[in-house]
């Protein structure tokens, strides 16, 4: 199968987590808690596959002063974008409880969520297609890590939605639609840089990887702890623990 679709499948199928968990919220109720913890373990998880996968290669082949200006770049690039969304309604996109605003409470803010979790998405898809790029096959650890981070993000986003009144056509369309998208993304990416060099592919993972972190920090651990409190540093840590141990396996 050429790169380009062995890309867009990869991203296809992290994506599809999302759509997975969304239906899990929907047709059951989810304890909030039970939603924090996996949110916590989840975002120890990309923390993992950041340090130890996605940051480290892009170091290892584009040297440090590359990585660390692209992992900057990325991480306030999403800011950016973040605080903008933010304001028209998508600051809680990621939140089970009642924090989403419905569309009567703010205009436009089924948009912003639809577009913040098209945000969330695009980076992680980035990441897997130049994974492929390397020659070594999908990056394994990593798409492990954004599967299982996907999984809690459409579950407990979902709940949110389905608590402020959201439709079922609404929810589902904008996972099924981010998950097309995020194999589009990986799909259309491959094609773009075939050929690029090694040190481009580098600065472009630091970038991407830049972006996860601020999303991690941004929209999961709020959600972790503010249902799991203390515990959420030790669900972390176990996430952190399993993404390295895979990693290293």
């Amino acid at each position: 199968m050429p790169i380009a679709l062995q890309a867009g499948w990869w991203g296809l199928v992290a994506g599809g987590a999302l759509v997975v968990g969304a239906l899990i919220a929907w047709v059951a109720r989810v304890p909030q808690k039970v939603i924090a913890a996996i949110m916590a373990f989840g975002a120890g998880v990309l923390i993992s596959a950041l340090a130890f996968d996605l940051v480290d290669e892009a170091e290892t082949t584009g040297g440090l002063i590359p990585t660390v200006i692209g992992f900057l770049a990325g991480a306030s690039v999403y800011v950016g974008a973040n605080v903008a969304l933010a304001r028209r309604g998508a600051r809680h996109r990621k939140r089970s409880g009642g924090q989403q605003p419905s569309e009567g409470e703010q205009q436009g803010s089924g948009a912003a969520i639809a577009v913040g979790a098209l945000l969330d998405g695009i980076p992680e898809s980035v990441v897997l297609g130049l994974s492929l790029l390397g020659g070594g096959g999908v990056g394994v650890p990593v798409l492990v890590a954004i599967f299982i981070s996907n999984l809690p993000e459409g579950l407990s986003s979902a709940a949110g939605m389905k608590a402020n009144g959201r439709s079922a056509r609404y929810v589902f369309g904008v996972w099924i639609g981010i998950a097309v998208a995020s194999g589009l993304a990986g799909l259309f990416e491959v094609l773009a840089l075939s050929g690029a060099s090694p040190e481009v592919i580098a600065s472009i993972t630091a970038v991407a990887a830049g972006a996860i972190l601020a999303m991690v920090a941004d929209t999961m651990i709020p959600e972790a702890f503010e249902q799991a409190h203390i515990y959420a540093g030790l669900i972390a840590t176990v996430g952190f623990i399993v993404a390295f141990a895979i990693e290293r396996a």
